[in-house]
């Protein structure tokens, strides 16, 4: 499959983006993790352009996500957009992907880059972020407590599932994840933590029991100060404000 993968790699940057300086193959298939509709997930290198873009297709059969750069954006998204997320998407696919055609001093000076940025962590939780996460959960919770169906339940498990796994993980200074990789991102940071996690939230949303799912948001929170909901105040920067006719 390794062998399949890079072929495929190849084909795509002589036939698509053949002045590309080099292309990085990298997601779940290249882990052995992936499955029949995973995608074969690219970083494509250009040496300059006029900006960044992201494209899906199919290439022989594979399903391809190509996010297309050069130094500069490619930068700028490890600087500017990933790491204040704190989920490290394109500095893990450059730091742990395979070049193509061949490995050259860019390659190897943009993984260093991008390894160099993953070991140096997300920034740091303020007070305020830590509050803002609090207040979030604490009103998700409380949407648990009662819900009016089975539906809105399984959409507050939804959106707990995320809020929970990224507050446990940015208040330890570990990257963060979203949507299929939360699961890979827990067992890594901590394995029975991530055990209790999951088993939580199978009783929620396999038997309707939120019960574990409130415990284990209490205890996330207990370390923070618990809940946040009364006195709770977000005061919005003076500028976000639009001038309006008010002779009307």
């Amino acid at each position: 499959m390794r062998d399949d993968l890079i072929a495929a790699a190849k084909a795509v940057h002589s036939e698509r983006y053949a002045d590309a300086e080099v292309v990085f193959l990298a997601g779940s298939l290249v882990r052995g993790e992936g499955t029949s509709t995973s995608d074969l997930d690219l970083v494509v290198v250009f040496r300059t352009l006029p900006q960044a873009y992201r494209e899906s297709y199919r290439f022989g059969g594979w399903p391809v996500e190509a996010f297309v750069h050069d130094p500069q954006t490619l930068a700028y998204f490890f600087h500017k957009v990933d790491r204040p997320s704190g989920i490290p998407s394109l500095p893990a696919m450059v730091s742990e992907g395979i070049e193509i055609p061949r490995s050259s001093a860019l390659s190897r000076a943009l993984k260093a880059a991008a390894t160099a940025l993953i070991a140096e962590g997300p920034p740091a939780w303020t007070r305020a972020d830590i509050d803002s996460s609090r207040y979030a959960i604490t009103g998700l919770v409380d949407d648990l407590r009662e819900p009016r169906s089975r539906a809105e339940q399984v959409a507050t498990a939804a959106a707990l599932h995320a809020a929970l796994s990224n507050h446990f993980l940015r208040r330890r200074g570990a990257w963060s994840a979203k949507g299929k990789t939360i699961p890979r991102q827990l067992r890594k940071i901590d394995a029975v933590f991530s055990e209790t996690f999951s088993a939580s939230f199978n009783a929620l949303l396999e038997r309707g029991e939120p019960a574990q799912v409130i415990t284990l948001a209490e205890y996330v929170l207990a370390e923070d100060g618990g809940w946040l909901m009364e006195g709770y105040r977000l005061p919005a920067p003076p500028e976000w404000r639009l001038p309006t006719d008010s002779a009307g």
